[in-house]
């Protein structure tokens, strides 16, 4: 359409200009558009005129049943109810055909549980996967977090406290439910933490195993007592990961651990200090600063020579477009890693200028309740994810009948909820709006679903395909010809707060019609039956990208 109106723009005006199509309020039209004004100084005529002058060969071209001209020189479009019926028809034109995709998301640390902001951010990476892979891309999942380290080092201090020694026997006594082991090497890591605080002796020992850790990887050490300790406890870690992405029913992705990208980064960064673009500072290496650029220092190696976050970051980095060659990455992370990130991709870029516009980052808000505290992460006063999905999980038993239903329902609302919000700000969390059966939430969606598909049931026949639009039919048929263009918007700028948007208005609308127009028993059943089948797929198909279940009964 938008192609239509340019190539009249030219005929008429001998101009080259992108017509840009946006949905007024239904009283207005099926489109609007500014194009008068986008030409009135390139042809030295009002707007109104070019508009009424754009306006009448709108009128001659198939497909318009009406167009009017407002203000200042806006053109309002009426479709023809065939036209819209198209739309309905259409699928979403591909934004990403063929293009590889990275996509770096989750990044939990072993050795630690996952909170709100890994909860987030492992959902949002979801819905990211599925719009990016609905819209053409060759997407590959990925995640990143740290097996090495200081809290690492915390860790295994707190755990050989707790045994009374280096006894990797005793891991045998443990509980086998990865979420128990998590829960357990958590509560060693907060009794690390605050040894490492308040005992200088302690401090001296943690930061003494940080290096011995190290080791580890560099001598393949799996025999040593403390050795034994470490991995045991690490595969824990990344079987608790796997566990908590089947229970909010996500993809499992390849996880990079530091310790294998750090060797990767240490090679790049000593490759780049011989060339100039690092430099040495009181023994440690560093990546200078641009004050132009307002990019701050950052250490790469630091003075005991030990690879910093910066040197794992580009590690990982360099080994994904080994791995995948990708044309473009995208990485996920809270707002608090936005200038951080900066650096690390300047210098990625100035390591090799190649990668120069193909690395993009996303940051996400902070998870809030309702009463606005930040729900976060300091020495074991952890809002951990799974108490999240507890909580809504319980909250959902108490209004959903079927119990068959109630995980479907649960993840439904949280997905929803971080899903709605556009990404970069906070994340109100109201439990009571998360699961209501009567706002803009998942499980509304969901019910709205359920009902149609009840009346489908009721009905017991074979429903006929939609095929044509009655006057009665016009704005929910006109709502339906809009979601290829949601998941168009949703994907191109990787927004799917779009789709939730428009999944509400799409339910909304439906409920406007099925008040005025009965259909069981109607003589216009069939047809209208139709219109019906066509919304619940809509529905389905859009809270598929989101990765909400649509029961059928609820």
């Amino acid at each position: 359409m938008e192609q239509k109106i340019a190539q009249l723009v030219f005929d008429e005006f001998g101009q080259q200009v992108e017509v840009a199509l946006t949905r007024p309020d239904a009283e207005f039209g099926d489109y609007a558009t500014n194009v008068a004004l986008q030409l009135a100084g390139k042809v030295g005529k009002a707007p109104r005129e070019i508009a009424e002058q754009l306006a009448s060969k709108i009128r001659d071209t198939d497909g318009f049943a009406d167009v009017t001209v407002a203000g200042p020189g806006f053109i309002n479009i009426h479709l023809e109810p065939q036209q819209l019926l198209e739309l309905v028809k259409s699928e979403p034109t591909p934004q990403y055909p063929g293009q590889v995709i990275v996509l770096e998301y989750s990044c939990p640390n072993a050795f630690k549980e996952l909170h709100t902001g890994h909860l987030y951010q492992t959902v949002f990476g979801d819905i990211l996967s599925r719009l990016l892979l609905v819209s053409g891309a060759k997407l590959q999942r990925t995640s990143f977090g740290g097996d090495v380290g200081l809290h690492v080092a915390k860790c295994l201090y707190g755990m050989v406290q707790n045994f009374g020694g280096e006894y990797p026997e005793k891991l045998e006594t443990i509980d086998t439910d990865p979420f128990e082991r998590a829960r357990w090497i958590s509560e060693r890591y907060v009794e690390g933490a605050s040894a490492y605080e308040d005992n200088p002796d302690a401090k001296a020992t943690i930061d003494e195993l940080n290096k011995t850790i190290y080791g580890f990887h560099d001598s393949d050490d799996h025999e040593s007592p403390l050795a034994k300790i470490y991995w045991e406890t690490r595969q824990w870690s990344f079987d608790y990961f796997d566990a908590f992405y089947k229970l909010i029913d996500v993809d499992s992705m390849p996880y990079y651990p530091e310790s294998a990208t750090a060797p990767t980064g240490l090679k790049v960064v000593k490759e780049q200090l011989a060339l100039g673009k690092l430099k040495e500072s009181e023994g440690a290496i560093v990546f200078e600063g641009d004050e132009d650029k307002h990019l701050h220092t950052r250490v790469f190696i630091t003075s005991k020579g030990l690879p910093t976050y910066e040197t794992k970051d580009i590690g990982v980095i360099w080994q994904e477009r080994e791995d995948y060659h990708f044309d473009h990455r995208y990485l996920i992370t809270g707002n608090d890693q936005r200038e951080y990130m900066r650096v690390v991709f300047a210098a990625a870029e100035t390591f090799d200028p190649s990668l120069s516009g193909t690395m993009t980052h996303l940051t996400n808000g902070t998870v809030r309740f309702a009463d606005g505290k930040k729900m976060s992460s300091r020495l074991g006063n952890v809002a951990r994810a799974i108490d999240v999905v507890d909580i809504v999980r319980e909250k959902v038993a108490e209004i959903v009948e079927d119990k068959s239903i109630i995980e479907d329902v649960t993840l439904g609302a949280i997905k929803y909820v971080f899903a709605k919000y556009k990404l970069g700000g906070d994340i109100a969390f109201d439990i009571e709006e998360t699961v209501s059966l009567q706002g803009n939430s998942g499980p509304y969606l969901q019910y709205a679903h359920a009902r149609a598909r009840r009346i489908l049931e009721k009905a017991g026949g074979v429903v006929v395909s939609l095929d044509e639009v009655r006057d009665e039919d016009r704005l929910l048929v006109r709502k339906l010809g809009e979601y290829s263009e949601t998941i168009e918007l949703a994907a191109k700028n990787l927004e799917p707060h779009h789709i939730c948007n428009y999944l509400f208005e799409l339910a909304q609308e439906f409920n406007r019609y099925y008040e005025k127009n009965q259909v069981i028993g109607n003589e216009h059943e069939q047809h209208r039956l139709g219109l019906v089948a066509t919304y619940a797929d809509t529905l389905r198909a859009g809270l598929m990208i989101l990765g909400i279940a649509a029961p059928d009964k609820m």
